[in-house]
C-alpha cells in the first residue's frame, strides 16, 4: 500500500470519529478564541454601513490625511479626488471621481472597508496604512468632496465677503482677467 501524500488517514469534514468521545472528528474552538479574520482587531472598526466617525476631526488630522491621501491615494484618484491619477495617464483604467454623488453620499464605513480591503482593481491597503491614518484620509476625502461641492451660502460671512471682493479681480493664468459667471451665490470651489 502506497502511504504517502496521494492517500493520507485524514478526516473529511464533518465526519464521524471513534477517536474523540463525542463522535465528531470536527473540535469546538478553545475557548475565548477568535477564527482568523473575523475579528474588528481595533477601536476605530465601523461596519460598512455605518456613517460614524471614530475620531475627532480637526485640523491635525485633515492635514495628516492630506499628507496621506496624496502618498496612497492620488497615484490613482488624482490630487483632487476625480479619478485622473498619473497611473491612469499611464494607460491604467480610471477609478471613479470622488465627487459624483454615489461616492458622496457613500457611508464612511464604505469607504473604509474598500481601502481596507479594496475592490474592483483596487488592492486593499491595509497592511500598508494603519486604521488611524485610513480615518485621517477618509476625514481629508470628505473635506475635498466639500470642497468642490459647496455654496457660498453655506460659508461665514466674512468669509463671503472676501470670496465676493476676490471674484472680480480673479485672473487667468496668462494675467488677463477672468470673465465673472454666474452669480454670487452660485457653489465655489477650491477652496
Amino acid at each position: 500500500m502506497r502511504q504517502d501524500m496521494a492517500n493520507q488517514p485524514k478526516n473529511g469534514p464533518l465526519s464521524p470519529s471513534e477517536f474523540f468521545g463525542d463522535g465528531r472528528s470536527e473540535r469546538p474552538p478553545v475557548e475565548n478564541t477568535v477564527a482568523r479574520g473575523s475579528l474588528a482587531d481595533d477601536e476605530l472598526f465601523v461596519p460598512k454601513n455605518s456613517n460614524n466617525f471614530p475620531l475627532t476631526v480637526d485640523l491635525k488630522l485633515l492635514e495628516r490625511g492630506e499628507e496621506r491621501y496624496k502618498i496612497f491615494c492620488s497615484p490613482c484618484h488624482g490630487l483632487q479626488g476625480d479619478g485622473n491619477g498619473f497611473v491612469v495617464m499611464r494607460g491604467m483604467k480610471a477609478p471613479p471621481s470622488y465627487h459624483q454623488d454615489r461616492l458622496r453620499q457613500a457611508p464612511n464605513g464604505y469607504i473604509y472597508d474598500v481601502t481596507t480591503n479594496g475592490f474592483g482593481q483596487m488592492l486593499g491597503y491595509s497592511a500598508q496604512i494603519p486604521p488611524r491614518d485610513r480615518w485621517a484620509i477618509i476625514a481629508y476625502l470628505r473635506a475635498l468632496q466639500l470642497s468642490r461641492n459647496a455654496k457660498a451660502a453655506d460659508l461665514p460671512a466674512e468669509l463671503r465677503d472676501k470670496l465676493n471682493q476676490s471674484g472680480s479681480s480673479v485672473t487667468k493664468p496668462g494675467g488677463e482677467p477672468k470673465p465673472e459667471t454666474g452669480s454670487k451665490d452660485s457653489t465655489g470651489g477650491g477652496f
